[in-house]
C-alpha cells in the first residue's frame, strides 16, 4: 500500500497554472484518502464549474496513478469558503479608490421609490457634517444623478484616469456624463460588471472619507457586481411604507445578506405628506411599512423622509434640497440619517 507522504510529494509536482504554484502548497489539496490500493484526493476548488477542474483532476490522476502500489485513483471536489478563496485569489487592488475610506450603497428592491433623491441628498449631508464625500452613480439603465445636480458636462480623462466633476462639494460620476441625456443604455450582464469595475478603478476619486453609490434598482448584475469589486460596502435600503415596496425590498436584503454585505440601516421615503408646518401628517403611500421591516429584520431605521414639494423641485431642476433649503424640516431628516451613519461607523471601529 502506498503512503500518504508518497502520494503528497507527488502532488507537489502538479502546479496550479495561473499561480504557477504547487496545489499542495497552496492549499488546494484538502484531503488525501488511502484504501489499499485506492487513493482519493480532495481538490478544493472555487465553484464545481471551474474551469480548471477538468485539467487538475487528470493532472492528479496522471501523478498518482504512475506511483508503485496504486491501482485506482478518485478526485473528488470540494468548494472554498469565501475567506479561502480570498486568501488564495486575492482581487487585484482597484486604482481609482485606493485612498477611499468607506463605501456606501444606496439600493432599492423595486424602481420609484426614490432611491437617487436619498442617495444624492445623503451624500450631500454627509459632506455638510465634514466629510470628503464622492458620488458613484452606478445605475447603468437609466442614470439621473447628472439630472438631479444640473450637470451637463462630459467627463475629462487625465493620464488615463476619468476625473469626477465636482459640484456643491461632492466628487461626482455617472454614466450620464458620458453620453447624451436622451441615449439609451443597453447592457448586458458580462459589461455591466466590467462597466461598474472600470468606474471604480479608472476614476481618481482620490482621498475620500465616503464614496456613496447609487445602485439601479432590483437584485441584477449591477449589484451583485459592486458586491464582488467592495466586500466591505455598507448598504443603505430605501423603501417606500406600502406593501409591495416591502416585498421587493426583502428579496434585496437577501441578496446583500448572501454575498456577505452589512445593511447599515433603512430609510423610508415618501412617508407622509404636510399640508403645512403644523398640519396632522397625511399618509398617502400607508402608514409603518418601514418600522414593521426594521422589526422583522433587525436593520435599523435611520429615518422616515416626507413628500415634500421642495425635494421634487430640486430633483427636477438641478439645485437638491439640501443646497437650496438646508433648514427645511425634511433635510433635517437626511441631515439625522447622515448623523447615524457617521456614528454607526465610528461605534464600529
Amino acid at each position: 500500500m502506498v503512503e500518504e507522504g508518497v502520494v503528497r510529494q507527488a502532488l507537489r509536482t502538479v502546479l496550479h497554472p495561473k499561480l504557477g504554484k504547487s496545489l499542495i502548497d497552496i492549499g488546494m489539496i484538502s484531503d488525501i484518502s488511502i484504501q489499499g490500493e485506492a487513493v482519493t484526493v480532495t481538490l478544493a476548488l472555487k465553484s464545481y464549474r471551474s474551469p480548471l477542474r477538468s485539467f487538475l483532476t487528470s493532472q492528479i490522476e496522471k501523478v498518482v496513478t504512475a506511483l508503485p502500489g496504486v491501482a485506482s485513483v478518485q478526485v473528488e471536489i470540494a468548494i472554498m469558503s469565501r475567506e479561502e478563496s480570498e486568501r488564495l485569489f486575492p482581487h487585484a487592488p482597484l486604482k481609482g479608490v485606493e485612498k477611499v475610506s468607506r463605501f456606501l450603497a444606496v439600493a432599492s428592491g423595486k424602481g420609484g421609490v426614490g432611491k437617487t433623491t436619498v442617495a444624492v441628498n445623503v451624500a450631500l449631508a454627509l459632506a455638510r457634517q465634514g466629510c470628503k464625500v464622492g458620488l458613484l452613480d452606478a445605475d447603468v439603465y437609466g442614470p439621473s444623478v447628472p439630472m438631479m445636480l444640473g450637470i451637463t458636462e462630459a467627463l475629462d480623462q487625465v493620464k488615463g484616469m476619468i476625473e469626477p466633476q465636482e459640484k456643491y462639494g461632492l466628487r461626482i460620476v455617472s454614466l450620464g456624463m458620458t453620453a447624451g441625456q436622451n441615449d439609451a443604455f443597453i447592457w448586458r450582464g458580462p459589461l455591466v460588471s466590467k462597466m461598474l469595475h472600470n468606474l471604480l478603478d479608472q476614476v481618481q476619486w482620490g482621498e475620500l472619507d465616503y464614496l456613496v453609490i447609487d445602485l439601479p434598482p432590483g437584485t441584477g448584475d449591477p449589484s451583485i457586481a459592486i458586491a464582488q469589486a467592495l466586500p466591505n460596502c455598507l448598504i443603505l435600503m430605501v423603501t417606500t411604507p406600502q406593501d409591495v415596496a416591502l416585498a421587493d425590498v426583502r428579496r434585496s436584503i437577501g441578496l446583500f445578506h448572501k454575498t456577505g454585505q452589512k445593511i447599515i440601516g433603512l430609510v423610508e421615503n415618501m412617508s407622509y405628506f404636510l399640508t403645512s408646518p403644523s398640519a396632522e401628517p397625511i399618509e398617502i403611500f400607508g402608514h409603518g411599512g418601514g418600522e414593521k421591516l426594521s422589526r422583522e429584520t433587525g436593520i435599523p431605521l435611520l429615518g422616515r423622509i416626507p413628500l415634500d414639494l421642495e425635494l421634487r423641485k430640486g430633483g427636477d431642476n438641478g439645485v437638491p434640497l439640501m443646497v437650496s433649503a438646508p433648514e427645511s424640516s425634511a433635510a433635517a431628516v437626511f441631515q439625522k440619517i447622515g448623523k447615524q451613519i457617521l456614528d454607526i461607523n465610528a461605534a464600529a471601529l
